[in-house]
């Protein structure tokens, strides 16, 4: 494996967590957590994206959001990477073929919050990730039910979706497939934090 990339046999089941972490929080790490365990992981990877095309503004620059991903997410069975940098990749269709295309045989699951099952039907060639990798949809707060509804979730139909007493077999399981796991729900968001961080410094300044 080329340097500065994570290593991974064959055979491994690895989560990716993709997304700005602008900035990386603990619900990130809960998320993260609570996907190695109920999922049967071997490891997690944050994707940490050179920016997010849904989004309007741009994140803070990558390399300090490595940073503090790092100083956060100190688990032995998680990597921090900027791999769609390195290989030039900005939409996460294209990411999960390329890592298919360098990790062959590895066991990819793609990771993500119930908020964001609402809108996957909006992302780029959202039905070509459901059918390269299997789902962990990790519940958050407000979305939870709604998740089960939502439009991308029943497009894949209920035979894609497996009891939740069933989480560990994901990794297995040929997509699309996927799984909504219940959680102790953190209302911590990116946004809210950077929100604070922006009324703080404006209460700071003389």
């Amino acid at each position: 494996m080329r340097s500065g990339f994570p290593y991974a046999r064959p055979g491994q089941r690895i989560g990716l967590l993709g997304g700005s972490f602008d900035p990386a929080h603990d619900g990130h790490v809960q998320i993260t957590e609570v996907a190695l365990a109920r999922l049967g992981l071997d490891r997690v990877w944050w994707l940490v994206s050179p920016g997010n095309p849904l989004k309007p503004q741009g994140p803070a620059p990558l390399a300090q959001r490595m940073r503090n991903a790092r100083r956060l997410m100190r688990h032995p069975a998680v990597a921090i990477t900027d791999i769609e940098a390195r290989i030039g990749t900005r939409m996460t269709a294209d990411t999960i073929e390329a890592l298919q295309a360098l990790y062959p045989g590895v066991r990819f699951v793609w990771l993500m919050g119930s908020d964001n099952l609402l809108q996957f039907d909006r992302w780029d060639r959202w039905r070509d990730i459901a059918a390269r990798v299997p789902i962990g949809v990790m519940a958050r707060p407000g979305t939870r039910l709604a998740a089960r509804n939502a439009r991308a979730a029943r497009i894949l139909g209920a035979e894609a979706r497996l009891p939740e007493n069933q989480a560990r077999l994901l990794p297995f399981r040929p997509p699309p497939a996927w799984v909504l796991i219940n959680m102790p729900m953190s209302k911590l968001s990116s946004t809210a934090i950077r929100r604070a961080q922006g009324h703080r410094e404006e209460s700071e300044t003389p």
